[in-house]
């Protein structure tokens, strides 16, 4: 765990909040903070990562979004990503990005139903 994500932890144990963060550090540390969330599980600052996430998902963070979704367990923020992958722009924008063979490599079940999703439509 890196210092920074251990600190927001530890704030967040102590004051129930998450500290102040930079719109353009949010997202990465919210992923991080997910992580640490489900391995302590404190569910409430997993939720609220959860819901930090849905707002950050797009074409560049999707891929990774749903993968960490999907390896814990993170049922809304999965819906979120599948309901932005629902799009076939946004999908095959996705498709085409190294996010998606990350997405491919470790989660290669989502990728057929994301694919038979799509076929069914």
């Amino acid at each position: 765990m890196e210092p920074q994500v251990f600190k927001a932890l530890l704030c967040f144990v102590y004051t129930d909040s998450l500290t102040e963060m930079k719109q353009e550090e949010e997202a990465t540390m919210c992923q991080h903070l997910l992580v640490a969330a489900d391995t302590y599980d404190m569910e409430r600052l997993k939720l609220i990562c959860e819901h930090k996430l849905c707002k950050h998902i797009d074409v560049g963070t999707v891929a990774n979004i749903l993968a960490i979704a999907e390896a814990h367990r993170c049922h809304v923020l999965r819906s979120a990503c599948f309901a932005f992958l629902g799009r076939k722009a946004n999908l095959t924008a996705v498709m085409d990005s190294d996010g998606f063979e990350h997405l491919n490599a470790s989660c290669p079940s989502l990728v057929k139903e994301l694919l038979a999703m799509h076929s069914m439509t």
